[in-house]
């Protein structure tokens, strides 16, 4: 009984190593020198410009913006302010 069991852990200690293996293998790949390779440019820059006169970016920008805009505090009276302080500053200057 206890040498199907063993038989078993060993096929699952085997899975194991291989699984381990690939991902060392992979691990090396990915570094360089002691330290991990640097990405050719930011990612940020790699995806600069990807919704360039899309559409629908620009609609869910103007959604976004509307959707801010609605959780803004209202005036109690529902007027909008006057004057702000820079207002103000700007008239006197």
């Amino acid at each position: 009984m206890a040498a199907p069991k063993l038989a078993v852990k060993v096929a699952e200690l085997e899975k194991q190593i291989i699984a381990l293996t690939d991902e060392v293998a992979r691990l090396k790949e990915k570094v360089v020198n002691g330290k991990e390779a640097e990405p050719k440019m930011p990612w940020w820059e790699e995806r600069w410009g990807i919704f360039d006169n899309d559409p629908d970016y620009e609609k869910a920008m103007e959604l976004g913006r509307q959707y801010r805009e609605s959780l803004r505090p209202k005036p109690a009276n529902g007027k909008a302010r006057k004057n702000t302080v820079k207002q103000k500053s700007a008239k006197r200057g």
